[in-house]
Protein backbone atom coordinates (compact mmCIF):
# COMPACT_ATOMS: atom_id res chain seq x y z
CA UNK A 1 0.00 0.00 0.00
CA UNK A 2 1.53 3.23 -0.99
CA UNK A 3 1.06 6.40 0.80
CA UNK A 4 -2.41 7.82 -1.41
CA UNK A 5 -3.96 4.66 -0.65
CA UNK A 6 -3.53 4.33 2.84
CA UNK A 7 -4.66 8.22 2.79
CA UNK A 8 -8.17 6.95 0.75
CA UNK A 9 -8.55 4.39 2.98
CA UNK A 10 -8.99 7.02 6.03
CA UNK A 11 -10.97 9.65 4.25
CA UNK A 12 -14.18 9.51 5.24
CA UNK A 13 -13.59 7.66 9.03
CA UNK A 14 -11.01 10.31 10.24
CA UNK A 15 -11.59 14.28 9.98
CA UNK A 16 -9.84 16.08 7.62
CA UNK A 17 -6.99 17.74 9.28
CA UNK A 18 -5.56 14.06 11.03
CA UNK A 19 -5.42 12.31 7.31
CA UNK A 20 -4.19 15.93 6.01
CA UNK A 21 -1.02 15.62 8.22
CA UNK A 22 -0.48 11.99 7.56
CA UNK A 23 -0.16 12.83 3.87
CA UNK A 24 2.64 15.85 4.89
CA UNK A 25 4.73 12.85 7.53
CA UNK A 26 6.83 10.75 5.81
CA UNK A 27 6.04 7.34 7.57
CA UNK A 28 8.43 5.55 5.61
CA UNK A 29 11.18 7.50 7.19
CA UNK A 30 10.12 6.40 10.82
CA UNK A 31 10.72 2.91 9.99
CA UNK A 32 13.84 0.24 9.62
CA UNK A 33 15.10 1.03 5.99
CA UNK A 34 14.81 -2.91 5.31
CA UNK A 35 10.81 -2.74 5.46
CA UNK A 36 10.25 0.65 3.98
CA UNK A 37 8.16 -1.10 1.01
CA UNK A 38 5.94 -1.90 3.69
CA UNK A 39 5.58 1.45 5.49
CA UNK A 40 1.86 1.96 4.52
CA UNK A 41 0.42 -1.03 4.83
CA UNK A 42 -2.23 -1.22 7.77
CA UNK A 43 -0.63 -3.26 10.54
CA UNK A 44 2.32 -2.62 12.94
CA UNK A 45 5.71 -3.10 11.87
CA UNK A 46 8.85 -3.88 14.09
CA UNK A 47 11.28 -0.73 14.76
CA UNK A 48 13.60 -3.07 17.15
CA UNK A 49 13.88 -3.20 20.47
CA UNK A 50 11.21 -5.29 20.52
CA UNK A 51 8.61 -2.18 20.21
CA UNK A 52 6.57 -1.91 17.15
CA UNK A 53 5.16 1.41 14.95
CA UNK A 54 1.62 1.26 15.62
CA UNK A 55 -0.55 0.69 12.38
CA UNK A 56 -1.73 3.88 10.16
CA UNK A 57 -5.09 3.84 11.07
CA UNK A 58 -4.68 3.46 14.53
CA UNK A 59 -2.28 6.47 14.80
CA UNK A 60 -4.88 8.05 12.85
CA UNK A 61 -8.05 7.32 15.22
CA UNK A 62 -6.05 8.28 18.45
CA UNK A 63 -5.16 11.60 16.46
CA UNK A 64 -8.68 12.22 15.71
CA UNK A 65 -10.28 11.05 19.35
CA UNK A 66 -7.86 13.83 21.07
CA UNK A 67 -9.02 16.45 18.57
CA UNK A 68 -5.29 18.37 18.51
CA UNK A 69 -5.09 21.89 17.79
CA UNK A 70 -2.77 24.19 16.74
CA UNK A 71 -1.11 25.59 19.73
CA UNK A 72 -1.75 22.63 22.11
CA UNK A 73 0.65 21.10 24.51
CA UNK A 74 0.85 17.47 24.02
CA UNK A 75 2.50 14.63 26.16
CA UNK A 76 3.06 11.71 23.82
CA UNK A 77 4.29 8.16 25.80
CA UNK A 78 5.68 6.08 23.93
CA UNK A 79 7.79 7.61 21.44
CA UNK A 80 8.97 4.68 19.66
CA UNK A 81 10.53 5.27 16.18
CA UNK A 82 8.77 9.17 16.46
CA UNK A 83 6.42 9.17 14.10
CA UNK A 84 2.75 9.64 15.58
CA UNK A 85 5.11 12.43 17.46
CA UNK A 86 5.02 13.65 14.20
CA UNK A 87 2.10 13.44 13.53
CA UNK A 88 0.86 15.59 16.53
CA UNK A 89 3.61 18.21 16.07
CA UNK A 90 1.96 18.72 12.45
CA UNK A 91 -1.33 19.14 14.38
CA UNK A 92 -0.39 21.50 16.88
CA UNK A 93 1.88 23.50 14.34
CA UNK A 94 4.68 25.39 15.09
CA UNK A 95 3.04 27.44 18.14
CA UNK A 96 2.28 23.98 19.57
CA UNK A 97 4.72 20.98 21.37
CA UNK A 98 4.90 17.70 21.73
CA UNK A 99 7.13 16.25 24.63
CA UNK A 100 7.60 12.36 24.05
CA UNK A 101 8.88 10.20 26.69
CA UNK A 102 10.46 6.71 25.27
CA UNK A 103 12.13 4.45 28.70
CA UNK A 104 14.29 2.13 25.59
CA UNK A 105 17.65 4.29 25.42
CA UNK A 106 18.30 3.20 21.56
CA UNK A 107 14.74 4.12 20.44
CA UNK A 108 15.29 7.74 21.91
CA UNK A 109 18.59 8.26 19.92
CA UNK A 110 16.33 6.57 16.70
CA UNK A 111 13.56 8.85 17.23
CA UNK A 112 15.64 12.04 17.67
CA UNK A 113 17.36 11.33 14.59
CA UNK A 114 14.25 10.57 12.71
CA UNK A 115 12.72 13.72 13.84
CA UNK A 116 15.87 15.71 12.94
CA UNK A 117 16.16 13.87 9.13
CA UNK A 118 12.32 14.89 8.62
CA UNK A 119 12.38 18.44 9.88
CA UNK A 120 10.05 18.19 12.96
CA UNK A 121 11.50 21.12 15.40
CA UNK A 122 8.48 20.97 17.96
CA UNK A 123 9.25 17.78 19.82
CA UNK A 124 11.22 17.35 22.35
CA UNK A 125 11.89 13.86 22.89
CA UNK A 126 13.12 12.83 26.83
CA UNK A 127 14.02 9.37 28.21
CA UNK A 128 12.49 7.83 31.45
CA UNK A 129 9.37 6.23 32.44
CA UNK A 130 6.19 7.45 30.25
CA UNK A 131 3.99 5.43 32.50
CA UNK A 132 4.89 8.60 35.51
CA UNK A 133 4.38 11.17 32.71
CA UNK A 134 6.66 14.20 32.31
CA UNK A 135 5.65 16.90 35.29
CA UNK A 136 8.01 19.45 34.22
CA UNK A 137 6.19 20.47 31.48
CA UNK A 138 2.50 20.19 33.14
CA UNK A 139 -0.36 20.26 32.66
CA UNK A 140 -0.70 19.35 28.68
CA UNK A 141 -4.14 20.12 26.74
CA UNK A 142 -3.66 16.50 25.27
CA UNK A 143 -1.60 12.93 26.63
CA UNK A 144 -1.21 10.27 23.87
CA UNK A 145 -0.37 7.06 25.33
CA UNK A 146 0.90 4.24 22.67
CA UNK A 147 1.39 1.33 24.92
CA UNK A 148 -1.66 -0.70 27.03
CA UNK A 149 -1.36 -0.05 31.10
CA UNK A 150 -3.36 -1.96 33.25
CA UNK A 151 -5.34 1.10 34.49
CA UNK A 152 -4.93 4.97 33.61
CA UNK A 153 -2.11 5.71 35.31
CA UNK A 154 -2.64 8.31 38.29
CA UNK A 155 -0.05 10.71 37.62
CA UNK A 156 -0.60 11.25 33.77
CA UNK A 157 -4.20 11.89 34.90
CA UNK A 158 -3.00 14.46 37.20
CA UNK A 159 -0.79 16.15 34.24
CA UNK A 160 -4.18 16.67 32.34
CA UNK A 161 -5.06 20.29 32.09
CA UNK A 162 -8.91 21.18 32.72
CA UNK A 163 -10.32 20.67 29.45
CA UNK A 164 -7.68 18.08 28.21
CA UNK A 165 -8.29 14.97 26.83
CA UNK A 166 -6.07 11.36 27.65
CA UNK A 167 -6.28 8.98 24.98
CA UNK A 168 -4.11 5.13 26.75
CA UNK A 169 -5.19 1.59 25.79
CA UNK A 170 -6.52 -0.41 29.34
CA UNK A 171 -5.98 -4.03 29.60
CA UNK A 172 -3.83 -6.92 29.65
CA UNK A 173 -5.54 -9.89 28.14
CA UNK A 174 -8.53 -7.87 26.57
CA UNK A 175 -7.33 -4.44 25.45
CA UNK A 176 -9.89 -1.28 25.03
CA UNK A 177 -9.48 2.31 23.67
CA UNK A 178 -10.33 4.98 26.76
CA UNK A 179 -10.81 8.45 26.48
CA UNK A 180 -9.99 10.20 29.64
CA UNK A 181 -11.66 14.28 29.27
CA UNK A 182 -10.87 16.35 32.48
CA UNK A 183 -13.52 18.41 33.60
CA UNK A 184 -13.83 21.07 36.65
CA UNK A 185 -15.48 18.04 38.56
CA UNK A 186 -13.48 15.62 38.13
CA UNK A 187 -12.90 12.78 34.85
CA UNK A 188 -15.18 11.36 32.36
CA UNK A 189 -14.33 8.14 30.18
CA UNK A 190 -15.29 7.60 26.95
CA UNK A 191 -14.60 3.84 24.99
CA UNK A 192 -13.25 3.67 21.60
CA UNK A 193 -12.99 -0.53 20.76
CA UNK A 194 -10.78 -3.03 21.60
CA UNK A 195 -7.58 -2.91 20.45
CA UNK A 196 -3.87 -4.58 20.92
CA UNK A 197 -1.02 -2.48 21.90
CA UNK A 198 2.91 -3.31 23.64
CA UNK A 199 2.66 -3.16 27.58
CA UNK A 200 3.21 0.20 28.91
CA UNK A 201 6.70 -0.92 30.99
CA UNK A 202 7.12 1.57 34.71
CA UNK A 203 6.21 3.00 38.22
CA UNK A 204 2.61 2.89 37.39
CA UNK A 205 2.29 0.85 34.24
CA UNK A 206 2.91 -3.27 34.09
CA UNK A 207 5.99 -4.07 36.17
CA UNK A 208 8.94 -5.69 34.55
Amino acid sequence: MMREEMLKMLRGNIGDRVVEAMGRVPRELFVPESIRYMAYEDHPLPIGEGQTISAPHMVAIMCDVLDLQEGMKVLDVGTGSGYHAAVMADLVGPKGHVYSIERVPELVVYARRNLREVGIENVTVVEGDGSGGLPDHAPYDRINVAATAPKVPEPLKDQLGVGGKLVIPVGSCYQELVLVIRTEEGFELEHHGGVVFVPLIGDHGFKV
